[in-house]
């Protein structure tokens, strides 16, 4: 029976959507924002396989299908967009400056700590795309020949701290305004963050989900040049 569970190719999926109900229900028990639902999946399923001694490839022969719907679930950010269409035509400089500062910013700070930890090219390319969503980042990773798995963990880690205390972030610095609020979290934690900015108002999340997008355009235009600079 465990030997028909383990090899089924719903294994992956289903310790997936375990792990996240999970970490759904402790987040709005608990009310606390280290209860991350995807980090806690991800320390559930870590802990899941090891106890049980299950290899990892037998984990990801199910769970990879999850990522068949990292695509359409981007896409779908478009939806938000467009109901706040005027909001995005009246601030589009301001937005574009916004998104473009904060990639630049990312792109900088990968390669200063690149330089002063000695890290190697290879190394260097892997990290360049943590801002950006897995989507995005994997191909970004892939065409410039990094290790795409520890870009995706990169990613992952990245959106999970941009949620946990992006929105400690905005308070420490006074930063009120909606648009302001959903470009910061869109930009430096991408769908992750966008998750929290949807939740503190419609036009946070709104700016959220379309800086995503632009920053992962901006990143992969970007990210190219800067692959040269180390």
């Amino acid at each position: 029976m465990k030997d028909f569970f383990l090899n089924s190719v719903f294994f992956g999926v289903a310790i997936s959507l375990v792990s996240y109900f999970i970490g759904t229900i402790l987040k709005k028990k608990l009310k606390l924002q280290i209860f991350n639902p995807l980090l806690i999946s991800v320390i559930l399923v870590i802990l899941f396989l090891l106890i049980l001694k299950i290899d990892y490839s037998v984990y990801e022969k199910g769970a990879q299908y999850l990522g068949y719907l990292l695509t359409p679930a981007t896409v779908c950010l478009a939806v938000p967009m467009y109901e706040q269409l005027n909001i995005l035509k009246k601030n589009k400089t301001a937005i574009l400056v916004g998104v473009l500062s904060g990639v630049i910013t990312s792109l900088l700070l990968t390669l200063g700590l690149s330089a002063v930890f000695g890290l190697e090219h290879r190394d260097y390319v892997t990290l360049l795309p943590k801002s950006v969503t897995t989507a995005i980042g994997m191909e970004i990773s892939k065409g410039l020949g990094g290790y795409v798995p520890l870009t995706v963990a990169t990613i992952v880690i990245t959106g999970i701290l941009g949620n946990v205390i992006g929105e400690l972030v905005l308070k420490i610095f006074c930063i009120k305004d909606p648009i302001a609020k959903g470009i910061g979290l869109g930009t430096s934690a991408h769908v992750v963050g966008t998750a929290k900015a949807t939740e503190l108002g419609e036009v946070e999340g709104a700016m959220s989900g379309l800086s995503v997008v632009v920053a992962g355009v901006l990143t992969v235009i970007v990210g190219i040049i800067f692959s040269y600079f180390y």
